[in-house]
């Protein structure tokens, strides 16, 4: 085992409390279905009992029937609880975790069970899996998903190797869009009208344009004021100004052929999100800064940020095809076909002050093209689907870390450049079968072969006077300048890896169905994520030889330093779900527990020179073991029928997540020097009994309560949800003031529906208790590495910067409290 190797936007209202069981129908096929079979809005709101239907194992199911944890989120239960984005259903959903990423709008960080991972830099993977329609999004960068015209969206936890391939060793989320309608022309206008200058305004409409042939537009400009202001800039902080558009052509010659052409771009030219200062800046005159430039700022959403180049800007667009032919009455053949790309430019101030401090310019560029074919069975007692998956991917990268408060006299405008290009090219293929015995049982197996090839490249160069050729400088300062040979090396990484990684995932399970009402089930399945570079290494750090410390390290050495291992997982799950009281309950239970080998950890540490000169190095670290234990429950009750007024209904929902999660074995070779805390080469120890999973909290708990009843012609429907999320770190070592506390949200919605949905009004509220609580960060302050307690170059407790001057502790946090109006007509 090797140690240390060194939006789419989709747009609209929706919500974010839903539940497992909720009457509501979510799907009749994997391709968003047409609404002949779809459940109506006024359905919804008087609680039809229609069952859910998901494709969690890539067929369709009842969701009472498959032995797989999912949380299923109906369209119409999104657009009655008013969430504005896909991270809103993590208050709901047990044991997930859904952020906004650090300093961005639309890069998300997205852990399920524990896993996940919140670096988006080139060369590191999501925990995650996030499909739309089916595509898989290969990179976090905008991927914070809007939401509109969504048939559902499915949260599935645990490893989803056999059907969803690599980097879903954590779980996968997919996001589901209706299909076009058939019976005619229609439009729909909605709009969002609410506090710190919210406007929204989404369209839609759709029309045929032959006997088989449908095409529909979708377009959005989702915009706010900001809840904060940059008060060195002058300009909105955490605002929001986006341009959203999507179109669809559906080709349906025969009930038996289905084929979907659709496209989407998004222009997001938001402002950059700045941290805020948790600390007083450490260096003042000599930064630049008078004390109070420095100080804690009283507003958490300000920020005194001065980097504004780049200038934030995302683009982000792809194209897919999906095709279904019905071979035979049991056999159906399905491809999907998708290329995407984006590009993000984004300024990222770490110190977040008007000095230049680690002020980190950055641009990330990725494109992807997928193919994906399948064959899906369904015949007496026998279902299953089988595949071949081809993934060809980009990741680029460049930033520039300016620490031009360093060596400002001898090396000014000094930079520290990094660049990564990192390729990905994957095929798999897969299968899965299920075989019903009998009435009550069945048992489920399946296995995916990976293919995963990754070929890196990763250049850092110290640089002075500017920076990166993409990115320029500031002050009049452009392209940079190679440092001098007499204050050492320019170039500390110029690393050309390749790597192999293959993988076989199996998965099964164990069912019986006492009645149709109940579901047991046992389940184990293996996950797998592959292996990479470091792409913030230093090769000029690659330890040495002890027998021979003179001589340069070899070229086996430095790839072992820059390279990590492949994680994997193996799951077992133990679950009940259950209909009861003629449906009047229903419940899904779950009890797992995942053992972790080789767990991915990203690091970046300050504090220690390449050439001769201060930077920080990322040092990747494959933990030993760890091992996630859990308990997982949703219910949904129906409590009363015409309670008040006849045709009225109430009823309760719940979720609770439990999650014990520990580094059974964290072993490093970096090691720590006990005083400073600095990495000491060719020194093993074990610190599991010091790390924490990040991101993790052990309790998540929900409840909504849920009114709805005939009113002034229509359905009024009112709710409330109650969330709440125990302690958990941002990191694996524990951070003071960083590391967020326990906390809850509430959330109120009030919505009017007149007969048959055509005019809707409604009043939503989110954290309306205007909680402020942490969601990321950054920190560059020295730590004691086993207590996390801040300390002094000499080991005494104290404040002192390991990069920069100005002593880096920000943090980024949730929304604050949001009222909005909602208004939608539809015809």
């Amino acid at each position: 085992m090797r140690v240390l190797t060194a939006r789419a936007v989709l747009l609209g209202t929706v919500a974010g409390a839903a539940f497992f069981a909720t009457p509501a129908t979510a799907a009749q096929d994997t391709a968003p279905q047409a609404p002949s079979n779809a459940q109506t809005q006024d359905q919804a709101a008087a609680g039809s009992d229609q069952t859910i239907v998901v494709t969690a194992r890539r067929r369709n199911e009842l969701l009472l029937n498959v032995p797989v944890t999912v949380t299923a989120y109906s369209g119409e239960q999104l657009n009655r609880q008013g969430a504005l984005d896909i991270t809103d259903i993590a208050d709901t959903t047990p044991n997930v975790t859904l952020e906004v990423s650090r300093g961005t709008n639309s890069t998300i960080s997205p852990f399920i069970r524990g896993i996940g991972q919140q670096d988006p830099v080139a060369g590191f993977e999501q925990g995650v899996g996030l499909y739309l329609d089916d595509v898989y999004l290969n990179r976090p960068q905008a991927a914070v998903l809007d939401i509109y015209d969504v048939e559902r969206i499915e949260v599935l936890r645990g490893p989803q190797g056999t059907l969803y391939g690599r980097n879903t060793i954590g779980g996968a989320i997919k996001y589901v869009t209706r299909r076009i309608p058939t019976d005619g022309v229609h439009f729909s206008l909605r709009t969002n009208l609410g506090t710190h200058g919210q406007v929204d305004v989404i369209g839609k409409a759709s029309a045929p344009l032959a006997k088989s042939v449908l095409v529909s537009v979708a377009a959005a400009r989702l915009s706010n004021h900001g809840f904060g202001k940059n008060l060195t800039t002058g300009q909105r902080n955490y605002n929001k100004d986006v341009i959203a558009t999507r179109g669809t052509i559906e080709f349906v010659p025969s009930d038996n052929v289905f084929f979907r052409l659709s496209g989407d771009y998004t222009w997001d030219d938001s402002n950059p999100r700045g941290g805020h200062r948790l600390i007083p800046s450490l260096c003042t005159t000599t930064c630049g800064l008078t004390v109070a430039q420095g100080a804690v700022l009283s507003n958490v959403f300000d920020t005194a940020g001065g980097l504004n180049d780049p200038e934030q800007r995302v683009r982000a667009g792809g194209v897919s095809l999906w095709g279904e032919i019905g071979l035979s009455d049991w056999l159906k053949f399905r491809t999907i076909t998708a290329y995407r790309k984006d590009n993000s430019h984004t300024p990222i101030d770490f110190d977040a002050t008007a000095s230049v401090d680690v002020d980190v310019p950055a641009i990330y560029r990725n494109h992807q093209f997928s193919q994906e074919v399948q064959l899906v069975a369904d015949k007496g007692p026998l279902q299953g689907v089988a595949g071949f998956y081809y993934l060809n991917a980009n990741a680029f990268d460049v930033f520039d870390v300016r620490l031009y408060t360093t060596l400002s006299a001898l090396l000014p405008g000094f930079t520290a450049a990094t660049r990564g290009d990192v390729d990905t090219k994957t095929w798999a293929a897969f299968g899965d079968l299920t075989y019903d015995f009998s009435p009550q049982w069945s048992v489920s197996v399946g296995g995916r072969y990976t293919n995963d090839k990754r070929h890196a490249k990763v250049f850092r160069q110290s640089l002075y006077r500017g920076g990166s050729p993409e990115l320029g400088g500031v002050n009049g300062f452009t392209v940079g300048i190679p440092i001098p040979p007499a204050f050492g090396a320019s170039i500390t990484s110029n690393f050309d890896g390749r790597r192999t990684d293959t993988a076989f995932t199996p998965r099964a399970s164990v069912q019986f169905k006492p009645n149709p009402n109940h579901n047991l089930y046992l389940s184990y399945s293996r996950g797998f994520k592959g292996g990479g570079f470091d792409p913030r290494g230093q090769t000029t750090l690659t330890p040495r030889d002890p027998s021979n410390p003179t001589a340069p390290p070899t070229a086996d050495a430095i790839y072992d330093f820059m390279a990590f291992d492949p994680e994997k997982v193996d799951s077992y799950e133990a679950g009940w779900k259950a209909s009861l009281f003629d449906r009047r309950l229903q419940l899904a239970l779950a009890l797992f527990q995942a053992n972790y080998k080789d767990v991915q950890v990203p690091g970046s540490f300050g504090g220690v020179t390449a050439g001769g000169l201060p930077t920080f190095v990322g040092v990747t670290t494959n933990a030993g073991k760890a091992r996630f234990r859990g308990v997982e429950l949703e219910t949904n009750w129906r409590m009363a029928n015409d309670l008040a007024t006849p045709g009225d209904r109430l009823t309760w929902a719940g979720t609770l997540g439990y999650l014990d999660a520990n580094y059974l074995q964290f072993n490093t070779v970096v090691g720590f020097d006990p005083v400073t805390g600095l990495p000491v080469p060719n020194h093993e120890v074990d610190i599991a009994d010091f790390r924490k999973i990040q991101n993790t909290p052990k309790w998540t708990l929900s409840g909504s309560l849920d009114y709805d009843t005939p009113a002034f012609g229509g359905r009024f429907n009112a709710n409330t949800t109650l969330s709440y999320r125990s302690s958990s770190q941002q990191f694996e070592l524990a951070i003071p003031g960083l590391d967020q506390g326990g906390f809850a949200l509430w959330d109120v919605n009030i919505l009017w529906r007149s007969p048959g949905g055509r005019y809707e009004f409604g009043l939503h509220g989110k954290n309306l208790a205007n909680k402020k609580y942490l969601v990321s960060g950054y920190n560059f302050l020295r730590q004691n590495p086993f207590t996390g307690q801040f300390i002094l170059a000499n080991g005494t407790p104290g404040l002192n910067s390991t990069l920069g001057s100005t002593g880096i502790l920000t943090g980024f946090y949730g929304n604050p409290r949001q009222v909005w109006l909602s208004a939608a007509a539809n015809f």
